[in-house]
Parts: structure tokens; sequence; C-alpha cells
């Protein structure tokens, strides 16, 4: 009978150290799998624009930055585009103080460079940091930064780090009003 009781005990003892183990593992990975956060660095971006140069994501250090991850192809991030346009004019060149200057990073997931370059121009897209790896789905920066739907976006400031994200609409300009300097 002794004998029964200590083995019930180890084999709970066990399972729980199991559960216990696999908790602590599934903490770990949803850590790994989540999206970029509000104070954490923006990871590095490095990728074409439409004439085949490399832009670095860092090459844009001292200016506020909007990473914009979008499509030609989605529907919601062609809605997007007359707020980005009517919020990077009238931002480009306002002092902040999380940064000197606005900017607009997009990083397109397209598969087709001409679909790509056509809905730049037909949206008047005029800042000059476009990119892509025309991966679409397979693109880096979806695992990078965890992207499970677009149009999504982050407001970096100066030295890089995330100020804000998913600002859609008037929202973004609202923020940015917050922190221009007078």
């Amino acid at each position: 009978m002794k004998n029964i009781r200590t083995i019930i005990i180890s084999f709970i003892l066990i399972a729980s150290l199991v559960n216990l183990h696999n908790m602590i593992e599934s903490n770990n990975l949803s850590e790994l799998n989540s999206s970029p956060k509000v104070g954490e660095k923006a990871p590095e971006i490095n990728l074409k624009s439409p004439e085949g140069k490399n832009i670095k994501l860092s090459s844009l250090k001292g200016q506020v930055v909007l990473i914009d991850f979008w499509a030609s192809w989605c529907p919601p991030c062609r809605k997007e585009s007359p707020y980005l346009v009517s919020t990077y004019n009238e931002f480009k060149n306002k002092k902040f103080k999380h940064g000197k200057g606005f900017t607009i990073y997009s990083v397109s997931l397209d598969k087709q460079k001409e679909n790509w370059v056509k809905a730049i121009e037909a949206d008047k897209l005029s800042w000059k940091y476009h990119v892509s790896d025309l991966g679409y789905w397979n693109s880096s920066v979806v695992d990078l930064y965890k992207i499970s739907g677009i149009p999504t976006n982050y407001l970096i400031d100066k030295n890089g780090v995330i100020i804000a994200s998913n600002l859609r609409g008037t929202a973004l300009k609202e923020f940015l009003k917050t922190i221009v300097e007078n």
C-alpha cells in the first residue's frame, strides 16, 4: 500500500513538473513570437527601392519615421494613402521632441514590381523611402515584425525606438501634433 501511494505521489509530482515546464516554454515562445512593442528599438530593415538601391531603416536616424507596411493589392492600405500623403506634407519639415523632421519608410509586401511602382505613382506617395523584396507574405519583414495583416505601422523616434504603432486615418496626424515642438 505504501509503494502504491509513493508511485501515485511521484506520478503527480512528475506530471506537475512537466506541466510547469510546458507553461514556461509556451510563455517564452509567445514572447519570441510577439511583434515589436512601444519602447523597443525597431528591428533593422534593409531592402531595395524600386530603383534597386538598398535603403536601411537606420539611415533615417535623427528623424521621426513612420514604418508603413502595405501593398498595392490591399484595399485598406490604399485607403490610408490620402491620410499618409496629407500627414507627410504637413509634418515633413517640422521639428519634434523626438527628432528633426518626419518621413515615411514604406515597406511593400507586393510580389510584382510593376504593380508596386504604379501604386506609388497613382497614390502620389511622394516621400523617397519605398522598399520591398517583392516577397509578398514570404518577405523577410513579415517574420521580423510578426506581421499578420496590413496595413500595419510603427512610429519611431530619432533613435529608432518605437513610440507608437498602428496609427491609422487621422490618428497619425493627431499623435504627431502632440510631439511637435512649438
